[in-house]
């Protein structure tokens, strides 16, 4: 179980530190804060704390409940549906969402019109999916864990984002972090 920890934490803090890719840059120039930046996230953050998931599913944990067939096929929508969202959010994206740089331009379209970080919220979507999935105490806590780190995560590159790209503050005015707005009737925006 310590183990499973280490990762999970380690590998979330990797990663919540490759959110600051304006300061590696102004540290060690352009070219090097970019491989600071997919360094830490790619090589270290993501596969370290996949890993300690991976180990918190096969993890001998007493269940919560005993799953069933409603629940699994829950789960397994929610599984894809985050995939998806993720696939559309990483086309968007393109090179950005592994080596993000300060001379990045604001992506506004396609998922990004409707949700401000759309790789993150379909984390969410996998997180509570693998809950469903596989509901013990050990993948409770890594799935808790997850929650809390993509929310902080988030919000770090949101610093980020603000400093790098100017018309982000503006941007987050308009569209909302994880969940779209639901359209009222009238036309206006009502928040989910």
């Amino acid at each position: 179980m310590l183990t499973i920890l280490v990762l999970l934490v380690v590998g979330f803090a990797i990663d919540v530190a490759s959110a600051f890719t304006t300061a590696f840059s102004r540290r060690w120039g352009e070219r090097r804060g970019r491989q600071v930046t997919f360094v830490l996230r790619n090589v270290l953050g993501i596969p370290m704390w996949v890993v300690g998931f991976i180990l918190a599913a096969r993890a001998h944990s007493p269940a919560l409940y005993t799953p069933t067939f409603v629940t699994q096929i829950v789960a397994w929508l929610l599984l894809l549906a985050g995939a998806v969202i993720q696939v559309f959010a990483l086309l968007a994206l393109r090179s950005r969402a592994a080596m993000p740089s300060t001379r990045d331009s604001l992506v506004e379209h396609g998922v990004y019109g409707r949700i401000r970080h759309p790789i993150y919220a379909g984390v969410l979507l996998e997180f509570a999916g693998a809950l469903l999935v596989k509901p013990t105490q050990m993948m409770t806590l890594a799935c808790l864990m997850g929650v809390v780190w993509a929310w902080f995560q988030a919000r770090c590159e949101e610093i980020d984002l603000i400093e790098r790209l100017p018309a982000y503050r503006e941007y987050m005015l308009r569209v909302p972090r994880f969940v779209p707005y639901i359209r009222k009737r009238q036309g206006g925006h009502q928040p989910v």
